[in-house]
C-alpha cells in the first residue's frame, strides 16, 4: 500500500477533478502490474495496473482509494477487478463521494471478493486532502507558499523582491507548482512582478491553471499572463463591475473569466475557492502577496502554509509578509501545527499545517 501511495502522488495536479489514485496487482509475493489515475483522470489506477498486468486471475489489489462503482466516461473499476478474476482488493480509503461511498466495497464483496479496508487510511486522507475536501465540503485544498527575510519581509521599501531567497527554493516553488491543480495570485501580485507563473526547468509536460484574483481587472491583458493565455489557462475572478471592455479584451485572448461576489475588503475568497472548486479544482497553491495571504488566514481557507525564510535582514521599512488582519486579541490568531523542517539551498523550509 506504501508503494500504492507513491503511486498515486504521480498524479497530483494533473488528475483534477478526480482524485490521485495508486493500485498494485501482487501475485504470489510478486508485483505483477502497477497503475496510477493518468492525465485527466482516465484511465483509473486499476485500469492501467490490469492492462499492464495482462493476466491477474487470483492476485490480490491494493488500492489508495475504494474502487469505483458508478458508470461514467468508463465503467466502475470495482466491476473490472471482479471481471480480472482478482481474489483480494485492499483498500486506504473509503470514497466519500455519494456514487461511490461504499457502493464499491459492497459490490466486490458481492462478487465472493474478500476486501481489506483502511490500510495506510491517514496517508492516504493526507495525500487526496484535496479531492476529499471538494467532496465533503464544497472548498479546495489551500497551500500557502511565503517567501520572507528573517524578520519578515517579501520586499524593500522600493518593492525589490528579486530575488529574496535563492535558485534552490525557487526551484523548489515550482515542483510545488506541479504537484497543485492551480497557482493563484492577487492583483497586487501580478502588477507588480507581471508573474509568469508556470513551471519551468523541469521538463514539465503540463502546467497548473494560473489564477487571478482581480476585482476591476486592473491587469494589462498585455501581460505575461494574457501573452500566453492561449498556451497555458488563465482564470480570472473578477468582480460584477469590472469594466466590459476590459472583460472583452482577456476573453478575446483566452482567459477564462469567473465572476465573483465582493465584500467590504474586495472578492469575496470563501465563495471564490467554492467557484473554483465548482470548476473541478482540488489543490491551489497561493502565491500573492501580504494581502491576499492575510485575507486567506483571516478567511481560515487556508489548510497548509510553506514557508521559505532566507538569511537576509530588510528591516521595518520593508514589506511585511501579511497585510492588516485586525485580531482583537492574541488567542484569535491563526494556529499551525509544525510538519516539516528541510533546508532547501541556502534558505530554510518549514511546513505548517492546520492542526
Amino acid at each position: 500500500m506504501s508503494h500504492a501511495l507513491a503511486l498515486a502522488a504521480r498524479g497530483l495536479g494533473r488528475t483534477w477533478p478526480n482524485p490521485a489514485v495508486g493500485c498494485v496487482l501482487v501475485r504470489n509475493d510478486r508485483i505483477i502490474g502497477r497503475g496510477w489515475t493518468q492525465p485527466g483522470g482516465r484511465p483509473h489506477a486499476e485500469r492501467h495496473a490490469l492492462d499492464q498486468a495482462g493476466d491477474a486471475q487470483g492476485a490480490t489489489a491494493y488500492v489508495t482509494l475504494e474502487p469505483c462503482a458508478h458508470h461514467g466516461k468508463t465503467p466502475p473499476c470495482a466491476e473490472a477487478l471482479i471481471a480480472s478474476g482478482i481474489s483480494r482488493v485492499v483498500t486506504a480509503l473509503t470514497d466519500p463521494d455519494p456514487r461511490v461511498a461504499g457502493k464499491g466495497h459492497a459490490i466486490l464483496r458481492a462478487a465472493g471478493l474478500e476486501v481489506t479496508e483502511n490500510i495506510l487510511e491517514k496517508s492516504a486522507r493526507q495525500l487526496n486532502a484535496g479531492f476529499l475536501k471538494r467532496v465533503t465540503q464544497g472548498l479546495p485544498l489551500v497551500t500557502l507558499k511565503l517567501a520572507t527575510t528573517l524578520d519578515g519581509r517579501i520586499a524593500t521599501a522600493t518593492g525589490e523582491s528579486r530575488w529574496i531567497t535563492g535558485p534552490e527554493a525557487r526551484r523548489h516553488v515550482h515542483m510545488l507548482r506541479l504537484t497543485h491543480d492551480a497557482v493563484m495570485v492577487g492583483t497586487g501580485t501580478a502588477l507588480a512582478d507581471d508573474p509568469d507563473l508556470t513551471a519551468r526547468n523541469l521538463g514539465a509536460d503540463h502546467q497548473p491553471v494560473r489564477i487571478l484574483l482581480d476585482r476591476n481587472l486592473r491587469h494589462d491583458p498585455d501581460s505575461r499572463l494574457g501573452r500566453t493565455a492561449r498556451e497555458t489557462q488563465v482564470w480570472i475572478l473578477h468582480g460584477p463591475d469590472a469594466p466590459q471592455d476590459r472583460q472583452a479584451d482577456w476573453t478575446a485572448i483566452g482567459a477564462r473569466l469567473l465572476p465573483c461576489p465582493v465584500n467590504d475588503i474586495g472578492l469575496d475568497l470563501t465563495v471564490a475557492l467554492k467557484i473554483l472548486a465548482a470548476e473541478g479544482l482540488t489543490r491551489i497553491l497561493s502565491e500573492g502577496g501580504g494581502t491576499i495571504a492575510a485575507a486567506l488566514l483571516k478567511a481560515d481557507m487556508v489548510d497548509e502554509l510553506i514557508h521559505f525564510t532566507t538569511g537576509k535582514l530588510i528591516g521595518a521599512e520593508g514589506t511585511p509578509a501579511l497585510g492588516p488582519m485586525a485580531l482583537p486579541a492574541l488567542a484569535a490568531a491563526p494556529q499551525f501545527a509544525l510538519a516539516e523542517t528541510r533546508i532547501v539551498g541556502a534558505d530554510i523550509l518549514t511546513r505548517w499545517v492546520r492542526p
